[in-house]
C-alpha cells in the first residue's frame, strides 16, 4: 500500500512538474509578442489621445461638433449629442460617459448615444487593427459611421418615451490652464499605458495557453452555431469570442498572431470585421453603459442584427468573387 502511494505522489510531482514547465514556455512565447504588439498600439493611442486631449481643451471638439447638429436633429437628438459621439469616436467608451455626465439628456436620447458610440468609439486606433487583418481601412470608418446612424434612426422610430433625466447641465467656463490640463492626460496616459500592456500580455499568455492544452475547440464548440447564425466562418470563432469579450484594441494581439501564422484566412478575418465593427467589447462598455440605467437588450440587439446583416451581405459580396467559407 505504501508503494502504491508513493508511487501515485511520484506520478502527480512528474505530472505537475510537467505541467509547471509547460506553462512557463506558454510565458516565454507571450512575452515578445506581447511586447510587440503593445508598443505597436501605444505608438498610434498615445498621440491621437494626446491631439484629441488638446482639440478638446481649446474647445475645437465642440465646434466640429456643432457642425453634425442639424443629422442629429434628424435622429431625435439634439446638437449636444454631437460632443459626446464626436469624442468617442476618437477616444473610447469612458470619454463618452464622461461627456453625457456633463449635460442633461433624458434616458432615450442617453440609449441612441449609447448605441451610437459602441458602434463607432476608438475609431483611429481600431481601424488600424482591423487594416492588419484583412479590411480596407476606409471600409470600416464607412460601415461604423454609417452603421451607427443606422441604428440611431431605427432606434429612434422603435424606442419608447423614456423621460429620465440624465447628467446635469454642463459648465463651460474653462478653469484649468493648459499645462494642469495636460499633467490630467499625462496621468490618465500612464494608466492607459500599464493596463495595455498588462491586459495584452495575459491575453496573449491566454492564448499560448489554450493552444498547449488543446482547449480552443472545448472553448469554441458551444458558440459555433451562433457563429453559423451571424454567416461567419468557424475559423473565426476564436476571435469572435476574444473581439466580444475584450474588444478591439485589447483583443488585436491575438487577432494579429492569428492572420500572421495563417490560423485564419485574410478572406476570412474580413468577414469577421463586418461583424466586430459594430458588434464587439460586448461586456465591459456595454455594463458602462447600463450602469447609467440604459437597457442591455436594446444596446446588444439592435447591433447583432446589423452586424449578422452586414456580414451575410459582404458574405455574398466575396462568394459572388469565388470565395469559399467554411
Amino acid at each position: 500500500m505504501r508503494s502504491k502511494l508513493l508511487a501515485i505522489a511520484v506520478s502527480l510531482r512528474f505530472l505537475i512538474g510537467s505541467i509547471s514547465e509547460r506553462i512557463l514556455e506558454c510565458f516565454k512565447r507571450a512575452f515578445p509578442k506581447a511586447l510587440k504588439t503593445s508598443f505597436w498600439i501605444l505608438k498610434i493611442t498615445l498621440p491621437i489621445s494626446f491631439l484629441v486631449s488638446v482639440l478638446s481643451y481649446f474647445g475645437l471638439l465642440n465646434a466640429f461638433s456643432e457642425l453634425l447638429t442639424p443629422a442629429f436633429k434628424l435622429i431625435g437628438l439634439r446638437g449636444e449629442a454631437a460632443i459626446a459621439f464626436v469624442t468617442g469616436v476618437f477616444l473610447n467608451i469612458y470619454s463618452v460617459i464622461v461627456v453625457l455626465s456633463q449635460l442633461t439628456f433624458t434616458l432615450r436620447e442617453v440609449t441612441i448615444i449609447a448605441v451610437m458610440s459602441l458602434i463607432a468609439h476608438n475609431l483611429i486606433v481600431e481601424t488600424a487593427v482591423q487594416s492588419q487583418t484583412g479590411s480596407k481601412a476606409w471600409h470600416m470608418v464607412i460601415l461604423r459611421l454609417g452603421m451607427a446612424f443606422v441604428a440611431a434612426f431605427l432606434l429612434n422610430l422603435t424606442l419608447p418615451p423614456l423621460d429620465q433625466a440624465f447628467g446635469h447641465p454642463a459648465n463651460h467656463e474653462q478653469t484649468l490652464s493648459l499645462v494642469a490640463h495636460l499633467h490630467g492626460w499625462l496621468f490618465s496616459a500612464f494608466r492607459m499605458i500599464f493596463k495595455i500592456i498588462v491586459l495584452i500580455f495575459l491575453l496573449m499568455v491566454l492564448q499560448e495557453m489554450l493552444r498547449e492544452f488543446n482547449l480552443i475547440e472545448v472553448l469554441t464548440a458551444p458558440v459555433s452555431p451562433v457563429i453559423r447564425f451571424l454567416g461567419l466562418p468557424q475559423s473565426t470563432t476564436f476571435l469572435w469570442i476574444i473581439a466580444n469579450t475584450l474588444g478591439l484594441a485589447y483583443g488585436s494581439a491575438v487577432m494579429l498572431d492569428e492572420v500572421s501564422n495563417g490560423r485564419i484566412r485574410k478572406p476570412e478575418a474580413d468577414l469577421l470585421n463586418y461583424h466586430i465593427a459594430i458588434s464587439h467589447s460586448n461586456l465591459e462598455d456595454l455594463l458602462l453603459f447600463a450602469a447609467l440605467g440604459v437597457s442591455i437588450s436594446w444596446m446588444l440587439g439592435i447591433r447583432l442584427i446589423i452586424a449578422a446583416l452586414a456580414v451575410w451581405a459582404r458574405r455574398w459580396y466575396l462568394s459572388a468573387k469565388g470565395e469559399v467559407f467554411i
